[in-house]
């Protein structure tokens, strides 16, 4: 951001102009959520509270009770800061816990998304009594406390009701437990032109959402058939059937042609009595698993879900990979590996989604940092497309590439959820879409589908939901132009 700020000024803006901008952006986000009530800034010694002092004379012009606690000497604000603080036309308290009584509305503008050591002192102090009171809060780019580049909180942090950030939205806005501690989550233009992204080095994080991968989504033509929209083959387990026969139904829900499970002899019955679309094939062991690699129609392959942690799974895990087609490896074709990760990881040779949770991937990765800075750690160790799950879901690429997710909701958590996730991923590449962004849209239509059940959601709701969520999207697709049609005027017929 600093450097965001910079070409902004290189390119006409100046600082005292980003400043205004932004604590305008503030105190309209106050006057269009809340009726006049008297109201506390609390503004830090730094840019941040800049923004404070903006936003609270902007708020008494429009006949606001303001009043503006200072932490630290107003004689020791530089820049812009300084400037607008001697255009607020009020006093200055020190900051202080007695500060925030009477107030309805707080502003926190203390500290900023760089905030990098804990909380201390008067602040900590100030901010914890802000935290007993009824007042609503708004916090100036991110809540004091919260790391804008890890989500993580540094000592303590004030949940606010409403938080406005500027150009763009930081990791810390996204990841947990600073995306829980934003509320509503505004946006400001400030005046930072978007060619400034061009300007900042390295692969992008992104918030994930449709028009990340909707030009790359597969929407079949009216021409299409069956063999022309992927064939998922999907390992399955001899005692946890449940699980693959869930990944096997989102595959083809989520638009495969062809599915079809390999079940161990002995579970055969149970497969194929309750899996009425999706062919099922006995397979007695890893060398007729084998022969149905050899068909290279089934170009994408889904081990692990209720698979059994074997030594045979993890030679069936080896011998897909051999095959260097897509490959999404979920659950127990993880845990299999969790001896020996170098062996999985010098394997992958061909696009391979890796799908752990929390505890799969600390089994399979030795490495530390964010949640965004492990799961781009454990991609480009790996060369997979890593999905670290949770609340806050990454996918990561091993270039660095990485999406956020924030879609998610609580009812999530529950058995076979993860199942219905890989599935979703597998459909997803045998119909043609590239790792990330397969992973990414599978990811965010589960997030969609979730919320449309809410409270009592078990895995197999996710299935069956789909379908309209997936009318949402087309729907959103043919408006932005991302559904292709046939011309009335010209057909050609197709190579």
């Amino acid at each position: 951001m600093g450097r965001a700020d910079a070409y902004a000024v290189t390119n006409g803006s100046s600082e005292t102009d980003l400043m205004m901008a932004a604590g305008r952006a503030v105190a309209r986000a106050a006057t269009s959520r809340w009726s006049t009530r008297p109201t506390l800034v609390l503004c830090g010694p730094g840019n941040n509270g800049g923004d404070g002092f903006v936003a609270a004379e902007a708020l008494r012009a429009e006949g606001w009770p303001v009043r503006v606690a200072l932490l630290g000497e107003a004689s020791a604000l530089k820049g812009a800061a300084a400037h607008y603080a001697t255009l607020w036309q009020g006093a200055i308290e020190p900051m202080a816990p007695a500060a925030v009584d009477g107030a309805e509305l707080i502003i926190d503008a203390v500290f900023g998304a760089g905030i990098a050591r804990p909380i201390v002192g008067a602040a900590a102090d100030t901010l914890s009594r802000a935290a007993n009171t009824a007042a609503s809060i708004v916090a100036v780019d991110i809540p004091s406390g919260v790391d804008g580049e890890t989500g993580e909180v540094r000592g303590l942090a004030l949940r606010a009701d409403t938080t406005v950030t500027f150009f763009r939205k930081k990791p810390g806005h996204l990841l947990m437990p600073g995306r829980m501690l934003c509320g509503e989550t505004v946006l400001a233009d400030i005046g930072i032109p978007d060619a400034a992204l061009t300007e900042l080095s390295g692969p992008g994080v992104s918030e994930n959402a449709p028009a990340l991968w909707l030009g790359e989504y597969p929407w079949p033509p009216p021409t299409a058939h069956k063999y022309r929209r992927g064939h998922a083959l999907v390992f399955g387990g001899a005692n946890m059937t449940g699980a693959s026969r869930l990944a096997a139904r989102a595959a083809g829900r989520v638009g495969a042609g062809l599915v079809t499970l390999a079940a161990p002899t002995s579970a055969w019955p149970v497969y194929a009595s309750s899996l009425f679309s999706t062919i099922v094939l006995p397979v007695a062991g890893l060398g007729e698993f084998k022969t149905l690699l050899q068909d290279t129609r089934r170009n994408v392959v889904l081990l692990g879900p209720g698979a059994g942690v074997t030594p045979s799974l993890r030679e069936a895990v080896l011998a897909a990979l051999a095959e260097r087609r897509a490959t999404v490896l979920d659950a127990d074709a993880l845990t299999a590996f969790c001896d020996r990760p170098d062996a999985l990881f010098a394997a992958i040779k061909g696009p391979t989604v890796l799908t752990p949770h929390e505890g799969e991937f600390a089994r399979l990765f030795s490495v530390q940092g964010s949640k965004l800075a492990r799961a781009r750690a454990a991609a480009a160790r790996s060369g997979a497309i890593i999905v670290l799950k949770g609340p806050d879901t990454v996918v990561a690429a091993p270039d660095g590439a990485a999406v956020i997710n924030a879609n998610a909701p609580a009812e999530l958590a529950t058995g076979g959820t993860g199942d219905v996730l890989a599935g979703m991923i597998a459909g997803l590449l045998a119909q043609g879409m590239s790792p990330l962004a397969a992973a990414s849209a599978a990811v965010w239509l589960q997030g969609e589908a979730a919320q449309s059940i809410g409270p009592g959601l078990i895995a197999e709701d996710l299935i069956s939901v789909l379908p309209g969520v997936l009318r949402g999207l087309r729907a959103l697709a043919r408006q932005f132009g991302c559904l292709a049609t046939v011309t009335d005027r010209l057909y050609r017929e197709e190579p």
